[in-house]
């Protein structure tokens, strides 16, 4: 089992950033590939971003290329998401997933086995 926590969510204005975190615990974090995705009111759950276990390779969504920036530190058992030039439709809550090895799937929210509690994401306009 491995449990996440994110965090770091919150009301921001159009253009702005923040940083949202991830901390997991449970079972060896370095083993695990990591993914954030996010889910708008009403809407289905979306891919944003993926970084392998390493942190060698990234891949996002094309909504959020060139804006956001995932990372990791294995030694603290972290992943972070970096979003910047914020616009309102990036309003959603941000849930933090895991999976054991390697995703089925990358953009797939079915490829992964664990997810976080999620953190609200609000950008006014």
């Amino acid at each position: 089992q491995v449990q996440l926590v994110e965090s770091g969510g919150g009301l921001v204005q159009a253009g702005g950033s923040l940083r949202l975190s991830c901390a997991a615990s449970g079972q060896t974090f370095s083993v695990h590939t990591m993914a954030w995705f996010r889910q708008a009111p009403g809407k289905e759950r979306d891919f944003v971003a993926y970084i392998n276990r390493s942190g060698t390779n990234t891949y996002y969504a094309d909504s959020v290329k060139g804006r956001f920036t995932i990372s990791r530190d294995n030694a603290k058992n972290t992943v972070w998401l970096q979003v910047n030039s914020l616009k309102p439709e990036d309003t959603a809550v941000y849930y933090c997933a895991a999976v054991f090895g390697v995703p089925s799937t990358v953009p797939a929210a079915t490829s992964y086995d664990y997810w976080g509690q999620g953190t609200q994401v609000t950008v006014s306009s």
